[in-house]
Formats: C-alpha cells, structure tokens, sequence
C-alpha cells in the first residue's frame, strides 16, 4: 500500500499565488475585453543587465566548443561566483567568509524550504506573521510544531522578542509582505535572544539591496555573535531580473553547530551534494557580471526604476487616505484596507472595479488581515495606470 504524507492535508487547499491567479484567469475568461494590470505577484519586468546577458552569451558559446564546454559543476558552485560574492557583498561590511561557507542555489525560495532537511522534525518553529508562505508551507510538510509571532504597526512589523522557547526562527528584512525593515539594535535584540536561546535564526536577506539607508543592516553578520546562530539567504531574483534564470546563495558559517556538535555547514554541504546538482555554469557566469562596475551600475539602475514605483504607489494611496506601509526600503507597499474591509473583498473589488490585482494579505497569515499588498515591480506606465484606476475607484 502506498502511504503519502499526511501532513499535506494540513496545507490550506491552495497555495495563495496559485490561488490570486486561478481567480483572475476566471474573471478574465468571464471578461475578456478587461485589461488586467497585475501588482500581486512580485515577479519583475525589468529586463536583465546587460552585463549579466553578454556574459551569459559568452557561457554559452564556451559550452559549444568542446574545449570549453562545462558538464557538471561543483554542487556548491563555482569558485570564481563565491570569490565574487565574498569580495563585493560581505568584505566592504566588515564580513569575513571561508569560501567553503558560501553556497551557490537557484534562489533563495528554493534554500529557505529546503534548509529544513538538515535540521529535526522536533524543532518549535516560530514563523513571524504575516510571512512568505513557502516558511510556513514546507515546515507543515515536515511535520514541525508552528509558533506564531504577531508583527504589526505596534513593534514596527519586526515582532517582538518572545519569552517562551523556540529552536527556529524565520526572520525577513526588508520584508515579504510588509515592506518593513529592521534596525541594527532590533536585529541584534533577536541575535542574542538566539544565542541564550541556542536557537537558529534563517534569514531571509534577498531584497537587502533596496536599502535606501545604509545604517540598516543589508546582512546579519554585521551583528556580533550571528555567525554562531544565523545562517543567511539571498537572491539576485529581484535585483537583477533572474526570477527565470535561477540564481541565489546561501551562507552557513563554520561556527553554527547544533545541539550534538554537528556542524550545519557540513550537513548542508552533504545533502547538496546528495540533492542538487548546482545551479547551471551559465546562469553563474551571468550572476558574476552584475558585480562587475558596468553591471553594477545597471542593477541600480534597475532598483531605482522599482522604487520609483514603489514611491508613485506610495504616495498615491496616501494622497487617497489610505495607510501605506513599506515602500520607502523595499518594492513592496502594505496597505490597509478601507473602512476595515476584508482583505479577500477589497481584493476583489480592485480585480472587478479598477482590473488591478493586488495580494490580499489574509493569504499571508492571521495578522495580515485588514490589509493588501502591492508589489512595486510592474512597469512604470502600468504602476501609473493602476493608480489611476484606484483613485477612480475609491
């Protein structure tokens, strides 16, 4: 008899994009002639860097000539991407790395679920709420007890510090969904917390480089005693257009042990080594580009033309009275809901009313309720249109 995971039936009957989008794909069927302008998603219409495509054609014409062509590469990735990263990302911050503590994936939505097969099922998980909800899905797949840690306007969206007992927590700045960022002295608040705690932080750092103030901490490194409770994802998704080519990386510092002595960078590097195959030579070789000066130039150019979204949303809504959160160091705008309407109905009322869709932010968790999220990374003219369409509505 074949026996599946029950913890599945756990999982709310959807996942909440696929959700979002079998909901528009209705409307639209229902109403063909509506010209749907899609904010939900936080997936980006910038095209990719030059830099990265000159060098990802370069990769390209190498694996055409049999002197040059890569098979399989090291599943940690390769060495001239974790130099790269070491050098531009974490040295200029004070951040020193052992290249073996550097781990090459094809994002970072990939690492944050799949990190959970080093560590025991028996782990209390605590799961900021509202949360991207690949935290909360893939630690209900393996059966591990959840811990809720409300986040709100009153503690800034970064939660407080809990005084009960967790092993796990997931922490995100700038965050996913509430565009809020946290400071230095909150973050080393949750730093020392896991520390007397022995607990492990999983840090979600992959929107760090819409930072627009430098005092805020773009790595959890910058806090003393991280590396012995932290370990850090990012991902070049969102910063420089790779949500299709796949590209991102994982830091797991050589002093993170758990409660038997068993290293964690170890365990990580056996189970990528046993469950991955390493993200592809060409998609590495175009990462590697954006830190060039050329394409480094480009990638800001790339963030300014989101955060100039993000502003134009920003002070729209406000203008309309509504209260806008995030925007301002992140591409995503936390909106509450007028007249506290649900989120799921506000959600519809734009989709039916503007043809704008937005992330009702119940889909988010328990304490997302009584907002929406928009994301900052449609175009400038559809960001325009959209708000137009709103300011009609309401």
């Amino acid at each position: 008899m074949i026996r599946t995971n029950t913890n599945y039936a756990k999982l709310s009957h959807r996942y909440l994009f696929a959700e979002i989008a079998q909901q528009v794909n209705t409307y639209k069927a229902e109403h063909p002639d509506a010209d749907i302008i899609r904010l939900g998603i936080g997936d980006v219409t910038r095209p990719l860097p030059d830099a990265a495509i000159q060098a990802m054609h370069r990769a390209v014409d190498e694996c055409a000539d049999g002197r040059t062509f890569r098979g399989y590469g090291p599943e940690h990735g390769y060495d001239f991407l974790i130099d790269t990263i070491i050098q531009h990302d974490f040295l200029p911050r004070g951040i020193q790395l052992d290249h073996e503590e550097v781990f090459i994936s094809d994002g970072a939505k990939s690492d944050t679920g799949n990190i959970g097969d080093i560590l025991s099922t028996d782990n209390i998980v605590g799961i900021t709420d509202p949360v991207y909800p690949v935290y909360v899905d893939t630690n209900i797949m393996a059966g591990r007890t959840l811990k809720y840690i409300p986040c709100h306007v009153g503690n800034g969206f970064t939660g407080d510090i809990p005084s009960e007992h967790l092993d796990i927590i997931y922490l995100c700045y700038p965050n996913n969904p509430t565009g809020a960022v946290i400071t230095k002295e909150k973050l080393a608040e949750w730093v020392n917390y896991a520390l007397r705690e022995k607990a492990l932080i999983l840090y979600d750092s992959a929107y760090e480089a819409f930072i627009q103030d430098d005092s805020l901490p773009h790595s959890i490194y910058e806090i003393e005693g991280a590396k012995e409770c932290a370990i850090e994802f990012r991902s070049f998704s969102k910063t420089a257009g790779f949500t299709g080519i796949r590209c991102g990386y994982t830091v797991i510092p050589k002093e993170l042990k758990g409660a038997d002595g068993t290293s964690l960078n170890a365990l990580w590097n056996r189970r990528q080594c046993s469950k991955f195959n390493g993200a592809s030579y060409i998609s590495q070789r175009g990462a590697e580009a954006i830190y060039t000066p050329e394409g480094q130039q480009q990638v800001r150019a790339t963030i300014q033309h989101y955060m100039k979204n993000a502003q134009l949303i920003r002070e729209s809504l406000a203008f309309l009275g509504l209260t806008v959160y995030g925007g301002e160091h992140s591409p995503y705008i936390w909106v509450s809901t007028p007249d506290g309407e649900d989120s799921w109905g506000f959600f519809h009322r734009l989709l039916t009313d503007a043809n704008v869709v937005v992330t009702p932010g119940e889909g988010f968790g328990q304490h997302g309720e009584g907002y929406i999220r928009i994301t900052a990374f449609g175009t400038w003219e559809n960001s325009l249109a959209a708000m137009e369409r709103i300011k009609k509505m309401i």
